[in-house]
């Protein structure tokens, strides 16, 4: 039963991430052909989905709502398997769920693609090299700042903030996708190059998620010191002074 509160919780917040996100880039036109407000005020969108997020469901769920960051937690020893698989299920789910109503939104405005990512310059290893370290950043910072229970408080706002960061870089380039299950769902509607090539935003967030959470554990553990050695005892010392007889009374 708390595995599926849990599960409810990141399908919900995956839907919003992906209607309110992508469809802030539907609604501004933001579509990587050039660099304007339209740029900032989209990766402001998602960045705030994940802060309205984090202090709604996070208590009840860790608010991953994303396939990569559930991969990291479970490399990083914090979840068990079957919570991973139940997680990115849910994820999946919402996120078509919000590519479901993009598409029932935007469907009659011309050329949209409903928020999906793209190739950058028609390139798969440039995308994915940068999708990598989009999702490298994303994912370090979030095991770092949920390392230590004192930053709980501000947790989701450097989350938020750090995916708006990556969102204001990588927008030019490939859309920034950072995140397998926003990237599905758009692109099952969108069809064409952007499912076609869905396979990248799936491949390459992931791959950067599992090389942070391997490098965050290499330099975050402290690291182990051998016992000091306890000097043995030394025998007493004899002494080189004759011992005095006992005189008889």
């Amino acid at each position: 039963m708390e595995l599926l509160k849990k599960c409810i919780a990141e399908c919900i917040g995956t839907f919003v991430l992906v209607l309110f996100g992508c469809g802030s880039a539907c609604i501004l036109g933001c579509n990587g052909a050039s660099a304007d407000a339209a740029y900032l005020m989209t990766a402001l969108a998602f960045g705030l989905v994940i802060v309205a997020m984090a202090y709604s469901i996070g208590n009840v769920s860790g608010c991953h709502i994303n396939p990569a960051v559930s991969i990291a937690m479970l490399v990083s020893g914090k979840m068990t398997l079957k919570e991973f698989a139940a997680y990115v299920c849910s994820q999946f789910i919402g996120a078509i769920a919000g590519g479901a109503m993009l598409y029932a939104m935007f469907s009659g405005v011309k050329g949209t693609t409903y928020g999906s990512n793209g190739l950058y310059n028609n390139n798969i290893w440039a995308s994915l090299l940068i999708e990598i370290i989009l999702t490298f950043v994303f994912v370090i910072a979030i095991l770092g700042v949920t390392s230590k229970v004192e930053n709980s408080s501000v947790a989701g706002l450097v989350i938020g903030f750090t995916l708006t960061l990556v969102h204001i870089f990588g927008i030019a380039f490939t859309g920034t996708s950072v995140n397998p299950a926003r990237s599905f769902g758009p692109a099952l509607f969108a069809g064409g190059d952007s499912l076609a090539n869905v396979w990248v935003f799936i491949v390459a967030p992931l791959v950067g998620a599992v090389l942070a959470a391997l490098i965050y554990k290499l330099i975050a553990e402290p690291s182990k010191k051998a016992p000091a050695e306890v000097p043995e005892k030394a025998a007493p010392a004899k002494s080189s002074k004759p011992a005095a007889k006992k005189t008889k009374k």
